[in-house]
C-alpha cells in the first residue's frame, strides 16, 4: 500500500510495508513538518502581482504549512491569493507584509474569501470543501472579558450613522460630531454675520426692527423702523397736553376805604426850621429886624413816632364765569439720538 498525504498538515501517511528500511527517517521528516506547521513562516509574492498561490508541499518542507505565514513583497494593486490544496482543513495566522499599501484576499475555493489590509493581522480558518472551499475569519465573533489594550489599537470605521454595539474609533466619533445637529429643524438664531451658516436659512421677514425680551407668547409689534425712530435726526412727533389755556372769568366789586386822620405817633418823627434877626445880641421877629441885623436859621425840635394806621372798609364783590379746559399744540422737531448699534441676522435651523 503507497503513502499517502491526505491529512491536514501533508505529512506521509505510509501504508502497510511501505519505506521498508527507511521508516525512521520518513518519520522524522513528518515530525519536523509538525514542526515547521507550528512555526512561523515568510513567503514573498512576486512583484506587482495580481494573483499569487500558496500550495502546501506533499511530505516536504513549506512556509505555507506554518500556522504563522507572513506574505512580502511589493504591490501595486490588490492581490488574491489561493491557497492548496483546496481539501486541506486548518487555521492560519496570515500577516500582509507588502509594501505599496495595497490589500491581499485570501481564498481557497469559490467560497467566501478574507481581506487583509497591508500591515494587518488576521486569523483565518481554511474549511478545504474542495472547489468551493471557503476562508471565514476565525474572530468575528470572538468574545473577550475586560480587555487590556496597550499602545494604538485600530480598528475599522463604521459608516457615518451606524447605531450598534461594535466599537467606534476616533475618526466614527469625529465625524459624528463635525455631523452633529444640536438644534431641531425649524429653530431660530441670531447670528452677528450676513449670510447664514451652512445648514441654516436666512429669515427675511423682519427687517429694520429692534429685540423685545418677554416673558409669555413671542410677537411682533410696533410701527416705526428702528433707524427712523432712533437714527441721527429722529423726528420727535407733536402731541397735545391738557390745560388751561382760555376763561372767562367775571370779577365784581363795590365799596370804599374810608378816610383816617394820622395822630401825632402815627407821623414820622420830623422838625421844621425857621429864620431869626439877631442885633445886639439881642433876637427879635423878621418883622422887626433893621439894617445891620445878623440872620440865622433855628430848627424846632422833632415830633413824631412813625407808628402804623389802620383804615376801614366796607369793600364787597363776587367772581363769576369759568375757566375751560384745551390743548396745547406741540410742533415736531428733530433729535440727534444716533445711537450705536450691531446688526444681526434670524436664521432657521434647515
Amino acid at each position: 500500500m503507497a503513502s499517502t498525504y491526505v491529512n491536514n498538515l501533508r505529512l506521509n501517511e505510509m501504508g502497510t510495508g511501505d519505506a521498508s528500511g527507511t521508516w525512521g527517517n520518513t518519520t522524522n521528516t513528518n515530525l519536523e513538518l509538525i514542526g515547521e506547521a507550528l512555526g512561523f513562516g515568510t513567503e514573498a509574492i512576486t512583484t506587482n502581482a495580481d494573483t499569487h498561490a500558496t500550495t502546501v508541499a506533499d511530505g516536504a518542507s513549506d512556509a505555507g504549512r506554518a500556522m504563522y505565514l507572513k506574505y512580502t513583497g511589493t504591490l501595486d494593486s490588490t492581490c488574491t491569493i489561493t491557497i492548496g490544496p483546496n481539501t486541506m482543513k486548518r487555521v492560519q495566522i496570515i500577516e500582509n507584509g507588502t509594501s505599496g499599501s495595497q490589500s491581499i484576499i485570501i481564498k481557497q475555493g469559490s467560497g467566501a474569501t478574507i481581506t487583509i489590509l497591508t500591515g494587518e493581522v488576521k486569523v483565518v480558518s481554511l474549511d478545504g470543501a474542495g472547489s468551493g472551499a471557503a476562508v471565514t475569519e476565525v474572530f468575528t465573533d470572538l468574545s473577550l472579558a475586560s480587555p487590556r489594550m496597550t499602545g494604538t489599537p485600530t480598528s475599522t470605521t463604521a459608516n457615518a450613522g451606524t447605531d450598534t454595539t461594535q466599537v467606534a474609533t476616533t475618526a466614527f466619533v469625529k465625524t459624528a460630531v463635525d455631523n452633529a445637529e444640536p438644534f431641531p429643524s425649524s429653530t431660530s438664531m441670531l447670528f452677528q454675520q450676513t449670510s447664514a451658516p451652512t445648514g441654516w436659512t436666512k429669515q427675511t421677514t423682519h427687517n429694520d426692527k429692534a429685540l423685545r425680551i418677554i416673558t409669555g407668547t413671542v410677537g411682533t409689534g410696533g410701527s416705526v423702523a428702528f433707524s427712523t425712530a432712533l437714527g441721527s435726526g429722529a423726528t420727535v412727533a407733536g402731541g397735545s397736553v391738557s390745560g388751561n389755556p382760555t376763561s372767562n372769568l367775571s370779577v365784581s366789586v363795590s365799596g370804599n376805604i374810608a378816610a383816617t386822620t394820622l395822630s401825632i405817633n402815627q407821623i414820622p418823627s420830623h422838625s421844621h426850621t425857621f429864620p431869626d434877626d439877631i442885633v445886639g445880641g439881642n433876637t427879635r421877629t423878621p418883622n422887626e429886624r433893621n439894617d445891620g441885623a445878623v440872620q440865622s436859621n433855628q430848627n424846632t425840635g422833632n415830633t413824631g413816632g412813625g407808628g402804623a394806621h389802620n383804615h376801614s372798609h366796607n369793600l364787597s364783590g363776587s367772581v363769576s364765569g369759568n375757566i375751560t379746559a384745551g390743548n396745547l399744540a406741540v410742533g415736531a422737531s428733530t433729535a440727534a439720538i444716533n445711537v450705536q448699534y450691531v446688526d444681526f441676522i434670524i436664521a432657521n435651523k434647515d
